[in-house]
């Protein structure tokens, strides 16, 4: 994921920072505990495509 890119991305619901989780291929919004999906090198910003993260979950 290009640090770039990273710095200009933000959650979709909240505009918050995103984090990279370089091992699930996802952008993690801590606040909103959600996961989006980068998939062939492009992220899929679209709240409907996150995954929500369980309790148990790091972030």
């Amino acid at each position: 994921m290009d640090k770039k890119l990273l710095d200009i991305l933000a959650c979709p619901v909240c505009k918050g920072p995103l984090v990279y989780n370089k091992e699930n291929q996802e952008l993690i919004c801590k606040a909103d505990r959600l996961a989006y999906p980068i998939r062939d090198d492009i992220p899929v910003m679209l709240e409907d495509e996150a995954r929500q993260l369980s309790a148990d979950e790091e972030i």
